[in-house]
């Protein structure tokens, strides 16, 4: 892995060098446009939408549109007068419980490794936080923007998990919230119950991306130049039902039949039926009326 940031974990007047490093990468399987009969490269250049001349990276600023087609250029130096970019520190506000945080916060994860003579400030860190159950809120300056951030332990490492401002979430408004819908009694059980049977431990190296493993086969096949394995059809959602309370209770039965459970007996109706039907082989055949026999022609003298 290569460090995409240096500097120190500062709080107090303990000061620990650190090195960042991406936590997670996507797997995503990319492209790239080509031209369909060649397979050539599609190439994008830069023009200006005024003149329509080409332009070179040198020549391009950064340009905030407030409106009515007017346009505010930064340039360089703007941002150089801004403190941001010179910080290297992550600085400790404050300690609070991790369930204190929504997790709808949280955007990108970083791992944290000492550098230098840092190692056992680090670690002192490390445990202290796991001593106290506890999570720092600290401010980063990152890729030219000042991020809250999180610092906890996972695997004995220290992370940092990057968040939102609170600002940029937005407030959930739609009109379902402003109807008053009730739920029964027997059906909230009956939605408890499908949850219980449904319920287990997170694994997740359990989950595929099933889409990936199938695009990826096709352009094996592609290379190898032979044919694309079809893969299996997923099932069909079922459509929404109009009795929510048998669709409860069929969901129940497929997630226990899922989990290798015992079925739920059949209904009454068709022990019935299989009873008539046993008395009706147990009951004797009808012997067939005898055939009539045919007077046979009389002899000619």
């Amino acid at each position: 892995m290569r460090a995409i940031w240096k500097g120190a974990v500062s709080f107090g007047l303990v000061s620990i060098a650190v090195k960042l490093f991406s936590a997670t990468e996507e797997k995503d399987i990319r492209f790239h446009q080509v031209h369909r009969t060649d397979g050539g490269r599609i190439k994008y250049q830069r023009t200006c939408s005024v003149d329509g001349q080409v332009v070179s990276y040198d020549d391009i600023a950064k340009g905030y549109d407030i409106g009515g087609g007017e346009m505010v250029i930064l340039t360089d130096e703007d941002f150089a007068e801004l403190p941001l970019t010179t910080s290297r520190a992550i600085d400790v506000l404050q300690f609070v419980p991790a369930d204190q945080i929504d997790p709808l916060l949280f955007a990108k994860a970083y791992y944290l490794e000492p550098e230098g003579q840092a190692a056992k400030p680090y670690v002192l860190l490390r445990d202290a936080l796991t001593e106290a159950d506890r999570v720092a809120i600290v401010k980063i300056a990152l890729r030219q923007r000042e991020q809250l951030a999180t610092l906890r332990v996972h695997d004995n490492v220290l992370v940092l998990n990057t968040m939102l401002w609170p600002d940029e979430v937005r407030t959930p408004d739609f009109g379902f919230l402003d109807d008053d819908i009730e739920t029964r009694p027997a059906e909230l059980a009956m939605a408890s119950s499908l949850i219980d049977s449904m319920a287990g431990s997170f694994k997740p190296e359990e989950f595929t991306d099933n889409y990936r493993a199938a695009l990826q086969e096709v352009i094996d096949a592609k290379v190898e130049g032979r044919e694309v394995v079809a893969p299996e059809e997923a099932e069909e959602v079922p459509a929404a039902a109009v009795d929510l309370m048998a669709a409860l209770k069929a969901s129940v039965e497929r997630a226990k039949q899922a989990r290798g459970e015992k079925a739920a007996e059949a209904p009454a109706p068709a022990k019935k039926s299989a009873s008539k039907a046993a008395a009706k082989k147990a009951a004797p055949a009808k012997k067939a009326a005898p055939a009539k026999k045919t007077t046979p022609a009389k002899k000619s003298a």
